[in-house]
């Protein structure tokens, strides 16, 4: 690879790289001020609420236009399940960095 080739490539990872980098730092910020809102969701999920809410809605009484995927059946567990899993491996990423 000449010098001229080497370098663009260089500078073409190094852009790419750099954008990412930014982007997952940014996400890093919003996801760690994230978890009183979980904390929200899941008491609301495992609390009465969540269930008569569902209820309403498959009885039709809520308004046809209120948007409710928050009562779709597995997606408000999917989104508290991922949360944890996102958790356990940021935790798990912390750990093994330590060890180095």
């Amino acid at each position: 690879m000449e010098r001229i080739e080497r370098i663009t490539r260089m500078e073409a990872l190094f852009d790419k790289s750099e954008e990412v980098v930014k982007r997952l730092e940014s996400a890093l910020k919003d996801f760690a001020v994230l978890a009183p809102d979980i904390e929200e969701l899941e008491a609301y999920y495992d609390g009465p609420d969540w269930r008569s809410d569902f209820e309403a809605d498959e009885a039709g009484l809520l308004p046809k236009d209120l948007k409710r995927g928050v009562l779709s059946e597995d997606g408000l567990w999917n989104l508290l399940e991922d949360y944890r899993w996102l958790k356990e491996t940021i935790k798990a990423n912390e750990t093994i960095g330590e060890d180095q």
